[in-house]
């Protein structure tokens, strides 16, 4: 643990500092104190209100635990739900792991800078909780772990930070969501997350973000990838959010590690999104991707995307396509940075608008104006991830599905 000290000056420089991407923000106007719920059991959680269940689902948490390897959830800043399904896979709330499980300590704080800006100082200053989840070597989650960071308290700070692992020769799969109760409207998510992928192991991460139309939304996170190993990122956000800011780093260090990001994002009136995603390719045989699909309904969009390679032999691709369907902005920001002789490296990215000869067509064939433009947003949002499994494919095409009448 840094000292109390030495944080407050790292905290009070990265204050100083104006966030490398996107808006600033005065973290004095949220609450951070604790807030205590009481612990759930299963039959607690089926029990939950339809319109909060609803809520859950949107963000890719089912109640009823069905097809799922582990569950994590928490609410404000008390983990209310926390278990493991399946042998071989650990769901351990972050507090109680520093407490009670030394390993962490290699983990913890190892892959994000303590001190990068204040809200990684913020997190490390007053750390509310957050989930711990490893795949042990050799194990594979036969159906995927579900964790949800939740908030109901107006005007809250939720400090959270996350450590996952998949150990050598593992297969993990999470699904995690955020949302906020159906009566909140303001608040801030402040989240560190770190993940290693050991050697030959396999981790996809799905999340799905259903805020409130005043959250604010500052992830940081990194990962790890070693040899042989991969790492599938997915991120889905169709709902509004007042500014969202966010800019995973994967480093792949070992031969043949792989890495692919893949995000739908749908923009709405009054909101801001500075996101994208970076891969640092640092030994033979790494492949990379990064596939982003926005839509501006009225938002501002700043799609970034940066591929770093830094020995021969690796490939990368980055495909950034962007939609305007009533204004806004998209700024889409593609970066290629090849270092050495024998790297190969492409981008493609676009932006623009429906065709109305496409609507005409659709039309002719029976469709409605309203239709036809709905079969398009949902063609072009149709991303192919490869590896994804089925319960987690299915999660991103309901929410596509669910949103479709907001993004029209």
């Amino acid at each position: 643990m840094h000292g109390i000290e030495e944080l407050k000056e790292r905290a009070a420089k990265a204050a100083d500092k104006k966030a490398a991407l996107g808006q600033d923000i005065n973290l004095k106007e949220f609450d951070d104190s604790f807030v205590v719920h009481s612990y759930m059991a299963d039959e607690d959680l089926c029990a939950l209100p339809q319109i909060e269940q609803k809520r859950l689902i949107m963000a890719g948490l089912d109640v009823t635990q069905k097809d799922r390897s582990g569950t994590f959830f928490q609410k404000d800043t008390s983990v209310i739900h926390c278990h493991s399904a399946q042998d071989g896979i650990e769901v351990i709330p972050i507090r109680k792991a520093l407490e009670h499980h030394p390993w962490i300590r290699d983990y913890y704080w190892k892959l994000v800078s303590v001190d990068a800006d204040k809200y990684t100082a913020a997190v490390e200053l007053n750390l509310h909780d957050g989930y711990v989840i490893r795949a042990l070597p050799g194990s594979k989650s036969i159906y995927p772990v579900q964790a949800c960071l939740y908030l109901d308290k107006e005007g809250l700070q939720q400090n959270v930070h996350n450590i996952i692992v998949a150990e050598e020769g593992s297969e993990l799969h999470i699904i995690t969501g955020c949302s906020t109760s159906p009566h909140m409207k303001k608040g801030i998510h402040v989240g560190i997350s770190e993940f290693f992928i050991k050697k030959n192991a396999k981790l996809s991460f799905t999340m799905i973000h259903n805020w409130a139309e005043d959250m604010v939304v500052r992830p940081r996170s990194v990962a790890r990838v070693e040899e042989g190993g991969l790492f599938l990122n997915n991120y889905v956000c169709m709902k509004p959010v007042k500014s969202l800011q966010m800019y995973p780093t994967t480093h792949l260090v070992g031969p043949d590690a792989v890495a692919r990001f893949y995000s739908i994002i749908v923009g709405s009136p009054g909101c801001e999104y500075d996101l994208g995603g970076r891969i640092f390719l640092k030994s033979k045989g790494n492949r990379a991707e990064i596939v982003a699909r926005t839509i501006s309904n009225g938002g501002r969009i700043i799609a970034r995307g940066h591929l770093i390679g830094e020995v021969p032999n690796i490939k990368a691709h980055l495909e950034c396509k962007g939609l305007l369907l009533n204004g806004g902005l998209i700024h889409a920001i593609p970066e290629l940075e090849g270092h050495v002789d024998g790297v190969e490296m492409s981008h493609e990215a676009a932006v623009g608008k429906i065709a109305q000869e496409e609507i005409s067509y659709l039309m002719s064939r029976g469709l409605s104006e309203e239709e036809a433009t709905s079969t398009i947003v949902r063609g072009f949002l149709n991303v192919d991830i490869p590896g994804l499994p089925p319960q987690l494919r299915a999660e991103i095409d309901r929410a596509i599905e669910e949103s479709d009448k907001d993004v029209m």
